[in-house]
């Protein structure tokens, strides 16, 4: 039986009472170098390159490992790495550094100076194309399919926080970390080659002594841990993935990453790892270490290759492969606008660009 209507009446003018009440919003955790994500409030970080951040989705969940494919000379996966933790170096982010092939301090030595952009500040008519016009003869160098596609994808002006890390805008031979910015690093290390059990050791301890998953409270302000973990699976690393089709170690390096991927769940820390995948011949083993990332790609350089004298590809110096990308908060990921990616080096700048192919060599 419904309730006499002057009750109802007399219930809402005295005070207006109800039982609903309005979710205070939820305070954002504010650390230098992080932004939430406009997609799922994921707290993310850049990877150094604008570009690649624009391909997977606004850049690196805290929390996540980013698998990245060594190409056959590992020369630009190397490059990578280096944004990767230059970018650490701009924001203030502490940095974990482990690698069997080169000592930690060369590579911090080979990390590009910090010079840097503000991507706040970019303006969103640079990835654009201009208006094709048929009575002028250079408008027609592009294929018509491609007319109105953009030839560099940068983020979204309004996507880009005013905490947004800056990126480094290239590696620059000339112009590496001085000695007062290398003394400013703060830089943990591996010890030289050890078993993946020790590797994961050393991390847990340093995530833990650190406050990174929360356990003890960080000595300065809330930090991220950025970790860069190169060229895993290796017989640099004792492991004979890369030796044998059916090694006799197949479980050690996916159990390592297992393991790896529940730490940075529960810290705030985001990985880097780069492993030669074409060096393994097991493909049903790569194929479980593509599965244990958040976001794996794959770098596949035109050097030493039939494609690199190829009139087709003389804009670019390598094909990017997107072989996975983070389900976070959500069913369904991130899906790029184009499988059709191409890196290349740009006036010292590492860059990921649509694939165009001219008219004149179709």
């Amino acid at each position: 039986m419904a309730a006499p209507v002057s009750g109802m009446a007399g219930s809402t003018s005295t005070g207006n009472a109800t039982s609903f009440q309005k979710k205070p919003r939820r305070k954002l955790v504010s650390i230098p170098g992080t932004r939430p994500s406009v997609q799922n409030g994921q707290l993310l970080v850049s990877s150094g390159v604008s570009s690649l951040d624009y391909v997977i989705g606004g850049g690196l969940a805290v929390g996540t490992l980013l698998l990245v494919e060594e190409d056959r000379y590992d020369s630009y996966s190397h490059m990578l790495l280096r944004y990767f933790l230059a970018e650490g170096v701009v924001c203030g982010h502490e940095l974990f550094l482990a690698s069997a092939r080169d000592h930690p301090d060369e590579i911090v030595q080979e990390l590009p100076s910090p010079i840097v952009d503000d991507v706040a500040g970019m303006k969103i008519s640079e990835g654009q194309s201009q208006p094709s016009d048929p009575e002028n003869p250079d408008t027609m160098k592009i294929a018509w399919r491609y007319q109105n596609q953009p030839r560099v994808q940068t983020p979204d002006q309004s996507s880009v926080s005013q905490n947004s890390c800056r990126n480094v805008k290239g590696v620059d031979p000339t112009g590496p970390l001085n000695e007062d910015e290398r003394q400013a690093v703060s830089l943990r290390r591996s010890p030289l080659p050890v078993p993946y059990h020790a590797l994961l050791k050393s991390i847990q301890t340093v995530i833990r002594k650190e406050g990174f998953d929360g356990s003890t409270p960080q000595s300065k302000v809330r930090n991220v841990l950025r970790l860069g973990l190169h060229s895993l699976g290796s017989v640099l690393w004792g492991d004979d993935v890369c030796c044998k089709d059916n090694p006799a170690h197949c479980h050690a390096l996916t159990t390592f990453l297992y393991a790896l991927r529940g730490l940075l769940r529960t810290s705030l820390s985001v990985a880097m790892v780069t492993v030669p995948s074409h060096l393994i011949q097991n493909r049903a083993v790569m194929g479980r270490i593509i599965r244990l990332s958040d976001t794996a790609i794959a770098l596949e350089s035109f050097r030493g290759s039939e494609k690199e004298t190829n009139p087709l590809y003389k804009d670019y110096h390598g094909l990017l492969h997107v072989r996975q990308l983070p389900r976070l908060n959500c069913l369904s990921c991130e899906v790029p606008d184009t499988k059709d990616l191409a890196f290349k080096l740009k006036r010292k700048q590492f860059t990921i660009e649509v694939l165009i192919i001219t008219d004149g060599e179709q």
